[in-house]
């Protein structure tokens, strides 16, 4: 790994598709993991990468595995759902490596999380045998303390997305409102909780192989209104 100063930049999308490609020739499975910030377009970018590359890829989020919301309300930490100690970290390692270890023809199922419930449902991605690349993304794969410290060590690559702080603020805003919070409570989420957590995610980016440019996820924005134009 290079330090921030040296860490080569993807500056397209089709810089990034020729990256992937790379991995998935390897002639076994690889995981590429996706970091940034909240609201920096993390989904956004392993979404569109998993689409353009075809079965052979799968998308696997860390946000499978947030802690219940109930479990979350038992332990008060429900108000910080969103850092590090609101996951069940062991249980995304455990993952990864059992993704990677995955024998000829054995399907690995892996939870996802739902928005509109605000809850994981387990066994909802399926990662097929025939997948050579995983696409996985989230804030704390590059966290070296607590159970993530194992995380960076499973990945074959990893990308830290920057993005100015006001755009992803206002996409974080947005979701929130989409979430169903008022405005007030969207923005002092988004510059509170979100934001700490934020500072946290920022301050690992050094550990990445390479850095993804705004210019990118802007690019990726751009496609996806494209494909949903009538």
């Amino acid at each position: 790994m290079t330090g921030r100063s040296e860490r080569p930049e993807i500056r397209s999308f089709e810089q990034a598709i020729a990256i992937a490609r790379v991995l998935m020739t390897s002639g076994r499975r690889r995981i590429l993991g996706i970091v940034g910030a909240p609201g920096a377009g993390k989904s956004t970018l392993a979404g569109a990468l998993v689409r353009e590359l075809g079965p052979e890829t799968a998308l696997v989020p860390m946000d499978g595995f947030h802690l219940a919301q109930a479990e979350l309300e038992r332990l008060g930490r429900a108000e910080r759902k969103g850092a590090p100690d609101t996951f069940d970290a062991a249980g995304y390692i455990a993952l990864l490596r059992r993704l990677l270890a995955a024998g000829h023809g054995e399907v690995v199922y892996a939870p996802r999380f739902s928005r509109d419930l605000e809850e994981s449902i387990a066994g909802a991605i399926p990662v097929a045998p025939e997948v050579t690349l995983v696409v996985t993304e989230g804030n704390y794969l590059l966290l070296g303390e607590g159970a993530w410290v194992d995380v960076r060590g499973l990945l074959d690559e990893a990308w830290f997305i920057t993005v100015p702080d006001e755009d992803r603020l206002e996409r974080l805003v947005a979701r929130h409102l989409a979430g169903g919070k008022s405005p007030a409570e969207a923005y002092a989420w988004a510059h509170g909780s979100d934001q700490r957590n934020a500072e946290l995610v920022v301050a690992t980016a050094d550990a990445a192989d390479r850095s993804v440019s705004a210019g990118v996820i802007a690019e990726v924005h751009r496609r996806v209104m494209e494909d949903w134009a009538p």
